[in-house]
């Protein structure tokens, strides 16, 4: 059947091998499009993530996405023109271990070094039953297309791959190993190509049983299994042994440990010539093109010759044109006369055009591929310093008040960005390589976008999948009787991510229509800690609703909308409302500091109750502080409220309440006085009480010394104002 002709990137495919947006299959086929070299940045990526205060689980998943490996580069010749097969290894210590070579199916000498026929002997097992290495490799290429790369890296139980027909040369051992394509081997990472070294790889070793390959122990096992690899029941990997079996009339491996073996054969092979230490990085050049016709278009156009020439500033922005159909034509994957088409490629009168670029007009041809999404959402913090400026990105100055490096913040950025965790390896990587580009540009003073980072958790909600495993509406399940149903049939319900791919999303505007924004922003923070996912529950979002409710009745009459503070001198304030006052201003401003949103709201909520409770109007001063408090997270009301209390500027240009200390401190608190470790008194005592005198209220209470009956004290343990704790001797 026809597919959709949407190209993804990587991030874009399930682990599936499907498109995370409307679950097709995924298909591989070479495309002419613009990357970035990130690459270029890898290590200044890496090092600058020292400077920057973002959790560490979040520092490791970027280091690990950019995968700095050291190593080397080795050289396998290959087939009969001077060809070399070229693999990246961090155990080139093991190369005389590499009994067989692995490329990945798409590697680029593979349709060159393939032979006609079979060499004499081959194993029946290497050549799959197919007649000729061609044919075998044709087949295997097949297969091996319709796998995404997190399939193929994944550990199988059957392990896959068809002999090339060719042998390469070991450099160090001089043997001819075999040379296979399995799609364990990616060309996403190294060279596309392995030595494999069975006897301590698992994986290797898996593929050696399967395809009836040698293997050649050449670090020595610490346990008792001796060096007969046949007697193995999988390899044996160790950093710590010593290297034996590893030596030629040149050089000898032999006895020494890892570090000491990689340095003395990297050094042969760079002496030879056949290789050299190098550094590798897992992070590929990031694919910029996209077969879409939203996203911003590129600003290159093509000459007759085929060669790229960029717009001239006069001639920016370059806009989109209006089209009549956005979608891409629909391709059959099965016909390999056939590839995706953007959308933009059919609008012949934009993409074709006469331009004077400054030797006069001449036709050309616009790029038809679009910018990804992340070509905005990647700088985007930048524009919002400086939105109205039309003459450039941002003035300098004002990206230098704002973002500029600092104490403390070498290297510049926002103070906090509060962002979700599954950005780690995507956005926050690309907004870093992007703002690091501005930096060397000299368009900015931060070389880092984001200095502090605080990731919220995740708002859930119950997904509903048919039999296929497709989302259907959430909002159109039905249940009855403890099961679910979609236009009749049954679904099954799992708990997942809120959002469109999932079609459970529950939309903000219907909350606000019903209760208002302010409302849903409350519910929202007060769902609970702000780093934790939770479940979405529309039932609960009532509870928020009644709080604004009461505040609002609290400051309003509602049969007259006349305002019923009373005017009170501070002095003139019942201690208890004042207490309680101050200790919600102290509490809130914490947890503000903290993000700590859903306990500041049940410190709000508690001072608001204290109020509603008490006889008589509430005082003006204390209801203003009120609403000062909310005013951050309910703004709204907050600010109706704060006119009605007669003032004529905005709530947000005043003051955060400060706490008064003498209100803050308890009059007294209850110490628990153990004897034994079991408590005998409790006694309320003055927060400033040190420890020699609760000593000796302790030793004097009436408890506590009918307890002790006479026995002598061995010990006192003291910590006030809370604790004593008495050793009888």
């Amino acid at each position: 059947m026809p597919r959709p002709g949407h190209v993804l990137a990587n991030e874009e495919v399930t682990a599936d091998g499907r498109s995370e947006r409307g679950n097709f299959p995924v298909f591989k086929a070479k495309l002419r499009q613009w990357n970035m070299r990130i690459t270029a940045y890898a290590d200044r990526l890496l090092d600058d993530l020292d400077a920057l205060d973002w959790p560490e689980a979040i520092k490791l998943q970027q280091r690990n996405w950019i995968g700095r490996s050291e190593g080397a580069r080795v050289n396998f010749p290959v087939g009969t023109e001077g060809d070399a097969i070229t693999v990246f290894t961090t155990r080139q210590d093991t190369l005389f271990g590499a009994t067989y070579m692995v490329l990945a199916p798409e590697h680029e000498l593979v349709d060159k070094v393939v032979p006609a026929a079979w060499p004499e002997g081959t194993h029946e097992v290497w050549t799959g039953g197919h007649a000729t290495p061609a044919e075998a490799v044709a087949k295997y290429r097949a297969f091996a297309a319709s796998k995404s790369d997190v399939e193929r890296q994944a550990d199988a139980k059957e392990k896959t791959g068809v002999f090339t027909g060719v042998y390469a040369t070991n450099p160090v051992s001089g043997e001819q190993v075999p040379v296979f394509i399995a799609d364990y081997v990616l060309m996403g990472y190294g060279t596309g190509a392995i030595m494999a070294v069975p006897a301590h790889d698992s994986r290797d070793f898996a593929f050696a049983r399967a395809f009836h390959l040698p293997m050649r122990c050449v670090v020595e096992p610490s346990d008792d299994r001796g060096t007969d690899t046949t007697t193995w029941d999988d390899a044996f990997s160790s950093y710590e042994a010593k290297l034996i079996n590893s030596s030629n009339e040149e050089v000898s491996l032999d006895g020494l440990d890892v570090a000491g073996a990689k340095a003395r054969i990297t050094g042969w092979l760079a002496t030879r010539g056949i290789g050299e230490g190098t550094v590798n990085f897992r992070l590929r050049d990031w694919l910029f093109s996209r077969q879409r016709y939203w996203g911003e278009p590129f600003p290159i156009v093509y000459d007759e010759d085929g060669i790229a020439h960029a717009l001239p500033e006069s001639m920016l922005p370059l806009e989109l044109p209006e089209v009549d159909d956005y979608s891409p034509r629909t391709f059959d994957p099965d016909d390999a006369n056939t590839s995706p088409e953007t959308p933009l490629s059919r609008n012949e009168d934009w993409v074709n055009v006469t331009l004077d670029l400054g030797d006069g007009p001449k036709k050309y041809r616009r790029e038809t591929n679009t910018m990804p999404n992340w070509a905005g959402s990647c700088w985007y913090e930048l524009r919002y310093l400086d939105p109205g400026n039309d003459q450039r990105l941002v003035d300098p100055a004002v990206e230098q008040y704002w973002m500029g490096p600092r104490e403390g913040q070498p290297t510049g950025g926002v103070d906090l960005y509060v962002g979700g965790a599954e950005h780690a390896v995507l956005h926050l990587l690309y907004a870093r390589f992007w703002s690091k580009i501005l930096f060397d540009l000299g368009h900015i003073s931060s070389a880092e976008p984001f200095h502090k980072l605080y990731n919220q958790g995740m708002i859930q909600a119950y997904v509903y999948r048919d039999s296929r495993g497709f989302p259907v509406p959430a909002a159109e399940v039905e249940e009855r009787d403890g099961k679910f149903f979609f236009e009749g049939e049954p679904v099954k319900r799992e708990l997942g991510k809120m959002g469109k791919s999932l079609k459970n999303a529950v939309t903000p505007d219907e909350i606000c229509d019903e209760y208002g924004a302010d409302t849903l922003r409350l519910y929202e923070m007060a769902m609970g800690p702000l780093d934790v996912s939770r479940p979405w529950d529309t039932r609960a979002v009532v509870g928020q609703y009644r709080l604004l409710q009461r505040l609002w009745r609290l400051i309003v009459d509602e049969s007259t909308g006349e305002v019923t503070v009373v005017d009170v001198a501070e002095a003139d304030i019942d201690e208890a409302t004042l207490r309680a006052l101050h200790k919600a201003i102290d509490g809130v401003r914490q947890d503000l500091d903290g993000l700590r949103f859903n306990t500041a709201i049940a410190k709000i909520t508690e001072l608001n109750n204290h109020l509603t409770k008490a006889a008589g109007p509430v005082p003006r001063s204390v209801a203003e502080r009120l609403v000062l408090l909310i005013a951050p997270l309910a703004p709204h009301v907050a600010e109706e409220l704060w006119r009605k209390l007669g003032h004529t500027d905005s709530v947000v240009h005043q003051d955060f309440p400060v706490a008064d200390p003498a209100f803050v401190v308890d009059e007294s608190v209850t110490c628990v006085v153990q004897i034994k470790g079991k408590v005998k008194a409790r006694l309320e005592v003055s927060p400033s009480i040190s420890d020699e005198e609760l000593e000796k209220v302790a030793l004097a209470d009436e408890k506590v010394v009918a307890a002790l009956d006479g026995a002598g004290i061995r010990k006192v343990i003291v910590r006030a104002p809370k604790l004593v704790n008495i050793v009888p001797a």
